[in-house]
């Protein structure tokens, strides 16, 4: 008899062009997590207005970044793919959730506190509150697994204790989420500062390779890469760019750190960031043109986003109405 697959939901924002490091260290993985598990994978364009966003790019990053999810290999018979403003109850049951959450705890969030530094009372409430929209995406499908990077680690935390809260105050209503870490998660760092994760927000814009940059910005970024003056090809905590370029390509060639040193013993690092770069367009340039073709298929691509919307809508719409009768809301 077939177990029933345990589920997953995560999502990326449309807030910015998406990175290697989000292909490597998230995409790719979901594809093979698609076989094992439920998964249900969203282009969190709710999370993306916390900051503002120039509607057109908005429209056109949302669509791209659902392209790349199908032409990395996410298949939309397997996984429901949505666009989260296309299902209300994420709104709705955010708001339900936020009058049970505190705001000592969301004043906590690291990302926060940062940005409300940097802000001071300008920042937006949205940033305050939008851990709160991220707990309700993951427990409307009663997601038993969340793949999470560190920086995502307190905020699956704090969807954990607002799941148990209203649990406990109204019977139980939620699955308690598990971070799912890959077992061979790529972290991909900043080509400029390798102590630092590849971001599409970064400042420095020779920092990170975006999935759809050509061959020449791509050799021309990885030959830009800060190594060191140690010389050789060493994958050590003390050379953070050379094992940040190591990271690179074993995630892309699924081989081991040792391997690719041993094939580099008597050169240097002008012949690592050679073969990186064409590592790198080797394994995106197919993708490019994959995204390009749905890009132009905007039909195909509509029907992709409705049929998860709905998919998408039905689950989520269960939990919802559960929320409101425990709450107390007459049903509509």
């Amino acid at each position: 008899m077939d177990t029933e697959k345990k589920v997953i939901f995560s999502g990326i924002q449309p807030s910015g062009d998406l990175t290697l490091g989000n292909y490597l260290g998230a995409i790719k993985n979901w594809v093979r997590l698609q076989e094992d598990y439920d998964c249900y994978f969203c282009v969190v364009d709710l999370h993306a207005i916390t900051v503002k966003q120039v509607p057109k790019d908005l429209r056109r990053r949302t669509l791209e970044v659902l392209s790349i999810y199908i032409a990395a290999g996410i298949n939309p018979e397997k996984a429901t793919l949505f666009i989260q403003s296309h299902v209300p109850s994420h709104s709705e049951a955010s708001w339900l959730l936020t009058c049970n959450s505190y705001i000592g705890e969301l004043g906590r969030m690291t990302q926060y506190k940062d940005k409300s530094k940097k802000m001071g009372d300008s920042i937006n409430a949205g940033l305050f509150v939008y851990p709160v929209l991220m707990a309700a995406d993951i427990l409307l499908y009663n997601a038993d697994l969340v793949p999470v990077g560190k920086d995502q680690k307190q905020h699956l935390e704090l969807a954990r204790d607002i799941a148990e809260r209203f649990n406990k105050a109204y019977s139980p209503t939620f699955t308690i989420p598990e971070g799912y870490i890959p077992p061979a998660g790529a972290k991909i760092m900043d080509l400029q500062d390798p102590t630092k994760k590849m971001s599409k927000s970064t400042d420095n814009p020779n920092g990170c390779i975006l999935i759809m940059d050509s061959p020449e910005v791509i050799r021309k970024k990885v030959s830009r890469a800060v190594t060191d003056s140690i010389g050789i090809v060493n994958y050590t905590e003390d050379q953070p760019g050379v094992q940040n370029l190591i990271n690179i390509i074993c995630a892309i060639k699924n081989i081991s750190p040792e391997e690719v040193v041993k094939s580099y013993e008597g050169k240097g690092y002008a012949d690592l960031k050679k073969d990186a770069a064409e590592i790198i367009i080797a394994e995106l340039s197919p993708l490019q043109e994959k995204v390009k073709g749905l890009l132009d298929n905007k039909e195909y691509l509509e029907s992709i986003y409705k049929k998860g919307a709905e998919k998408a809508n039905y689950i989520s719409q269960k939990t919802l109405r559960k929320m409101q009768k425990k709450i107390g809301f007459i049903p509509r």
